[in-house]
């Protein structure tokens, strides 16, 4: 009789309660196991982290010139070597990275802002308002975005704030056409139908529904699209339409050593190797975002 008891006690303890995993918790478990995605994160860090300790980790200023050092090789003193000017390569590899970072990080910020607020518009009104946004996502998607990217800085002026003004623009359509295409499938749920049933407004329909619901490709997209932008600004610093001398742009330090890719080759290996890897880095985010993201990747 005792040990009936005791089993009818003990049975309820044998059932455990379930461990209830928060989603951004799940998120980073599905992240931490992709071992690219994480190897693309150090990468993106790293960089982040050297471009905010700029000062101290270049020996050197970034502009200093010394004649006498002109075109030196690698060594203990200059670790990259020197450009045309005797600068620093090292010193200004660090200095571009703060340059290149805030390129694509406020270029990015600005074409997600504008086309997820023009995406949202075209596909929750629909209608002519879809039509004209749509219309114009189409006509700058014709254009090839190099070729439009350098039109509007031909038009504001070379510089590096216009090259991040011509970079936001070019990436409108791309993040418009995105949010927009994933706005039309989820005004459709039964939740947003019952939201208009008890006659919400619009505005908050669209920020506390729609938008949340919408927001995570835009997040995968945002992280490729920084890759892209750092390689359209040494692009367009690449031709004298970005930074301007002296600043350490990655772009423009290969184009102005282009002409020393056989007696000086470090001029141009470090700031290309630069840009690869931070390139890479962010790929490899994005591409580890969008397995945790994207439902459509989930086993």
């Amino acid at each position: 009789m005792a040990e009936l008891v005791k089993n009818t006690v003990e049975i309820p303890t044998l059932q455990t309660e379930e461990k209830t995993i928060s989603p951004w918790k799940e998120a980073w478990q599905s992240f931490y196991k992709n071992r690219l995605a994480l190897a693309g994160l150090i990468i993106v860090v790293f960089f982040i982290i050297l471009a905010i300790i700029a000062p101290l980790a270049a020996p050197y200023s970034y502009d200093g010139q010394t004649l006498t050092d002109r075109l030196q090789p690698p060594s203990s003193k200059h670790w990259f070597g020197t450009d045309d000017f005797g600068r620093d390569i090292f010193s200004r590899v660090v200095y571009g990275a703060r340059i290149s970072l805030w390129v694509g990080f406020f270029s990015v910020l600005g074409s997600v802002i504008a086309g997820t607020l023009l995406g949202i518009i075209a596909g929750y009104y629909g209608r002519w308002v879809d039509t004209i946004i749509s219309r114009v996502f189409d006509v700058m998607l014709a254009f090839p975005s190099i070729l439009l990217a350098i039109a509007v800085v031909a038009i504001l002026g070379p510089s590096l704030q216009n090259a991040l003004i011509a970079i936001a623009v070019i990436n409108i359509p791309n993040f418009g056409r995105l949010i927009r295409s994933r706005v039309l499938s989820v005004k459709q749920e039964e939740y947003i139908m019952a939201a208009r049933a008890i006659g919400m407004k619009d505005s908050r329909i669209l920020l506390h529904h729609i938008l949340p619901n919408s927001i995570s490709p835009v997040i995968v997209q945002a992280t490729l699209a920084i890759a892209s932008a750092i390689i359209e600004a040494a692009g367009l610093g690449f031709l004298g339409l970005g930074a301007q001398p002296p600043t350490p742009e990655w772009g423009k330090m290969l184009a102005d050593s282009k002409q020393y890719l056989v007696q000086a080759p470090w001029t141009l290996f470090f700031p290309g190797i630069a840009i690869a890897l931070t390139v890479l880095g962010f790929n490899l985010m994005g591409d580890g975002l969008r397995d945790v993201l994207d439902p459509k990747m989930k086993q």
